[in-house]
This record gives C-alpha cells, structure tokens and sequence, in this order.
C-alpha cells in the first residue's frame, strides 16, 4: 500500500472507474508517470488510490478510452483544511478554550498553610504575600521554591523548616515550628484546699503534708495539704502539690418529653448539578423551588485534573433529599433513662473527664403536660482540688 505520510499531506482520493477499456487507461496513467496504487480491476470496473495532483489530469485520458470515474472516498491534509474552514467559528472557540485552559492553568488558585500550630495562619499568609505568594498570582512570577522557602523561614520567627510546593493550580506552604522546652512556672508557696464540699475518698500528697484521710467529710475552703512543713521553730513553706478525690453530692432536675422527634427518608430525591470554577459556580439543572417542606443536601464535588496538576475547573453535584419529621411516643420507664443519663453528662461534664458517678436515685417525679420532671440524686467521685496563696 503505497498511502503514506507524504501522501496524506498531499491529499489523495479513492475512485471507482467504469468502462470497457479500463486496463488501456491505466497503461496510459503508468506512460505519463502519475502516481497510482491499490489497483483492484473487476471485469468492467476498477478501484485505485490516485494523488490529488493527478486526479485533476485524468480528464483527457478517460475521454480517450471512454471511461467513467467516481469518487468513492477523500483522503489528507488538503481536504481537512477544507473541512476546517468551513467552521472557523467552532474551531476559533476551541483555540479559545485551549487558551483559557492554560491561562487558568497558569494562575495561584489556593494558598494552603499546613502543621503551623502556635503560629497563626494569618500571619504566616501575609507574609507570603509579601514574597508574591498569594491568590490570583500568576505561576511563572513565582521565584524558586528553595528561595521562597528560605525567604519565609527568614521571615517567621519561631519556624525551624519552611516548604513551599506548588501542587497544580495550588500552593502548600508547609511549617516545622520549633521546638521550644517548656519553662515551669514560678508558683508562690500554697496549699490545698477543697473547692467543694465532699467525703474524701483517695489522697496522694506529692509536695507538702496531707491533712485529711479518707472517708472524712471536708467543707468547701479546708486545707487538703499543706505547704507548710515543721513546727513554730523550724517552718518552711513549699508549693503543695497533689492529688485529692472525693464523693460529691448533686440534685439537678430534669425536664424529658414523652415525644420523641425521628427524622425519616422518604425516597423522593431531587438532583442539581453546578459547574464549578474557582470559588463560583453556575447551576446547570435542578433549576425551580424544592417541592419539599423538609430536606437535607447531600453535595459531591469533582475537579478536572490534567498529569499532577489540579485544575480550578469542575463540578458539583447536589442530591437533596426529602425528610419527614415525625413524633414518637416514649414510654415512662425510658423517658426517666433518658433524663438520668442526661443529667449524668451534665455534671460529668462540668466535673471533668476523671469524674465517675458512683450512686443514682430519683428524689421525686411527675407527669405534667407530655413532660416528666424528675430531680435526682447523684453522687459523683471527682477531683475537689483548688490552690491557696500562703501569705507570709
């Protein structure tokens, strides 16, 4: 097969030619050296591949044998430019696009900040900045990473390495903060005393003299341990230090409706679709207000990527979801469980997470309009420690 690279630059056609003197004509194409190949010759009919040049030069040699010649198919450049032409506007716009795509391509979308934990985010932005790291920035006005990076660590105190890396149409500013080693704080001499009133149930004095034992009753105020060691002659006062837990008492009431409120699905479903670009985004479908009273949205973002770079262009597909809101009714029993634990977090919460509840009993409880309104008892084991200045 003769069609090659030079030829399909030229342009080549496939023709059909019909007569009764066809092998004379291809003798006389051969005399006059035009450039044919894939002769197929059938009785009184033949297909071959001739170069557009010579198509144009055959005219003579079939009025001469009398023969008949149709086109069957176009080949090469000639008859692509042709094509091309005659959409200028379409192939403008893709020209256009190509363009838009790298020049998008080409631009600072997003700076991130990552591991910076006592240094600000803030800071560490506008700094950049100042080195022309910043969104909207143009990728090749970018200097070197290693001299930003250096520029930047020159510039935060408190960092021991700074990376900057260029992830597509993203910055990634990445920060080593330094290691510091913790000053203990300068603490006056003090004491231990309860911050509430509390049956004393474990003590570990690790500076100073324990004062109470186990299993004796303190008020809000007692010293716990002391930081003050000896006697009248020989004293000396420390910083106490240690560990006290007690039995504290508490009576919250509670409130718990017999309603309880269940959030159902039910199946009817309406799709949006957005396309993304940057921080904006044009909605494509879904347009209209939503049929439903309540709904929850249920968003699926995409971004184009091209090799390693991610691109500021994609898009975002929302499902919303119709809910029904319906009231279930709750027997006594679990309406008073409900109440008990939520007051057991309540204070579990506010004691601290060593705290522990040990003992549990309602005080009273009645049923007023869908509610029960119960105060219960609880003794809780926590820490009862707070600090006392020793005043000299």
């Amino acid at each position: 097969m003769k069609s090659s690279i030079l030829s399909s630059l030229r342009g080549y056609v496939i023709v059909e030619v019909r007569g009764q003197r066809i092998e004379q004509l291809i003798n006389r194409i051969v005399e006059r050296r035009m450039s044919i190949w894939d002769i197929q010759i059938h009785e009184a009919r033949a297909q071959l591949c001739i170069s557009l040049r010579d198509f144009f030069l055959l005219r003579p040699l079939l009025k001469e044998t009398g023969s008949r010649i149709h086109v069957l198919q176009r080949y090469g450049l000639p008859f692509t430019l042709n094509k091309v032409e005659k959409r200028k506007l379409f192939v403008a716009g893709f020209i256009g696009f190509i363009i838009g795509l790298y020049l998008l391509s080409s631009l600072v979308w997003q700076v991130r900040v990552e591991g910076n934990e006592s240094i600000s985010t803030t800071d560490i932005l506008q700094t950049a900045k100042q080195e022309g790291i910043y969104k909207m920035q143009w990728k090749f006005r970018l200097k070197d990473t290693d001299v930003l990076s250096k520029s930047l660590q020159n510039k935060l105190p408190g960092t021991a390495w700074v990376g900057v890396e260029v992830q597509g149409t993203q910055i990634v500013i990445k920060v080593v903060e330094a290691t510091i080693p913790d000053v203990p704080p300068l603490l006056n001499p003090r004491n231990l005393v309860a911050t509430k009133s509390a049956l004393i149930t474990s003590i570990y004095a690790e500076k100073g003299r324990p004062v109470v034992k186990p299993n004796t009753y303190v008020k809000k105020g007692d010293i716990l341990i002391s930081g003050i060691l000896g006697d009248e002659l020989n004293r000396q006062t420390v910083v106490a230090m240690g560990k006290v837990k007690g039995i504290v008492w508490y009576t919250p009431s509670i409130e718990v409706p017999l309603l309880r409120q269940l959030k159902i699905y039910t199946g009817a479903v309406v799709n949006r679709s957005y396309l993304v670009m940057g921080s904006r985004a044009l909605q494509l479908s879904g347009y209209g207000e939503l049929p439903f009273e309540h709904y929850e949205t249920l968003p699926e973002r995409k971004s184009l990527h091209w090799r390693d770079y991610t691109l500021p262009l994609g898009w975002l597909q929302e499902k919303v979801m119709e809910i029904q809101l319906l009231e279930q009714p709750l027997e006594l029993q679990e309406a008073r469980s409900l109440g008990m634990e939520r007051a057991k977090q309540e204070i579990i919460t506010a004691a601290g997470n060593e705290a522990r509840v040990v003992n549990e009993k309602i005080l009273h409880e009645k049923t007023d309009n869908g509610k029960v309104y119960m105060e219960v008892h609880l003794e809780v084991e926590e820490s009862i420690v707070g600090e006392q200045a020793i005043i000299p």
